[in-house]
């Protein structure tokens, strides 16, 4: 999920600071939700390429980075050090065959493929994001991570799927029960897809301890509480509903799977949000036009209007620091 819920204690007091919230939302918006649909994501993923890009370079990293508590690491460094954990963590080496599920930009096949010598194919449901990639080098499909078959690609040595679980259950799914089920489906997925000792590595958002019951949810309650921030985050992200813990996730992936390490990045994620937005606001004369053609929509979409109201709020980085939300690093083998 990605991303750049980041905005805490925003207000919008200049045409400027409206440029960017207006494109963080658009941004926001589809990026984070897998369950959106083809089109939507489409849309999305071409109107703000350019700018992700100029922002955070060719292949920018949208998900939380590892700064291990060492916050005086760039952000450039502390994604370098999540991607050399996840790529030792896989036992990744020349030659290694590698799926790289959700990849958005593919800044983790352009570290295995360039530094380890890997073997990468990347998968992302944005077919901007895709001409991207292959553009840069990189080999990028556009295709559903949850529907792949050892039919379309073979077998890997190692899977990625980062940023991707949270987005798989619905609210309407988790209401019927059919959480568990989704995630031990996909599972079943990764486990055609790997060889008996090979591992597969995610990072996911999920709810922590103080998570609140989903018939407090309100937007109408007191600006601070977790009624309110939760509330927006369901409003914000309605195809989106976040695992209950690790255990979850653990207890969905056996008996396929066992654990080999996990660790938490919650507070590593809060600095990545408020490095994103020093970066997002950086002046580039082709950037500002670019978010500059985003302005229109603000005038023509009661709902885009209503979600620059809403973003006065930081759901993401609030629920983090409340812990709503944790943020995990999951290193699975199959056996």
């Amino acid at each position: 999920m990605a991303p750049f819920w980041g905005f805490s204690n925003y207000k919008s007091t200049s045409f400027k600071e409206k440029e960017f919230q207006c494109f963080y939302i658009v941004a926001f918006l589809n990026k984070s939700d897998n369950m959106a649909e083809q089109k939507d994501l489409d849309f999305t993923y071409t109107t703000i390429d350019e700018i992700f890009r100029l922002s955070m370079g060719e292949t920018g990293d949208y998900s939380g980075a590892k700064y291990d508590g060492d916050f005086s690491m760039t952000l450039e460094e502390a994604q370098k050090a999540k991607h050399k954990f996840i790529a030792d963590s896989l036992n990744i080496t020349k030659g290694s065959k590698v799926l790289d599920m959700a990849c958005g930009w593919a800044p983790f096949t352009r570290y295995i493929t360039d530094e380890r010598g890997a073997v990468s194919i990347g998968l992302t449901l944005s077919q901007g994001q895709a001409d991207a990639c292959q553009k840069n080098g990189y080999n990028v499909l556009v295709k559903d991570c949850r529907k792949v078959t050892p039919e379309d690609f073979g077998t890997f040595d190692a899977i990625t799927c980062i940023g991707g679980l949270e987005h798989f259950c619905s609210v309407e799914e988790w209401q019927a029960g059919n959480q568990e089920k989704i995630y031990s489906d996909f599972f079943k997925t990764l486990y055609d897809l790997l060889p008996v000792g090979g591992r597969f590595y995610m990072q996911t958002m999920v709810f922590s301890k103080n998570m609140i019951p989903f018939e407090e949810l309100d937007v109408n309650a007191e600006k601070d509480s977790a009624a309110y921030i939760m509330a927006l985050m369901v409003k914000q992200f309605p195809g989106s509903w976040l695992p209950y813990g690790p255990e979850m996730v653990i207890k969905c992936a056996e008996p396929g799977f066992k654990l080999i390490s996990k660790s938490s990045g919650r507070l590593d994620y809060i600095e990545t949000i408020a490095q994103w937005r020093k970066k997002f606001r950086k002046f580039n004369l082709r950037k500002y036009w670019l978010y500059l053609s985003l302005i229109p929509r603000y005038f023509t979409d009661r709902e885009f209007r209503h979600l620059v109201a809403i973003f006065k709020v930081s759901p993401n980085r609030v629920c983090f620091e409340k812990e709503i939300m944790d943020h995990y690093r999951l290193v699975f083998e199959k056996v």
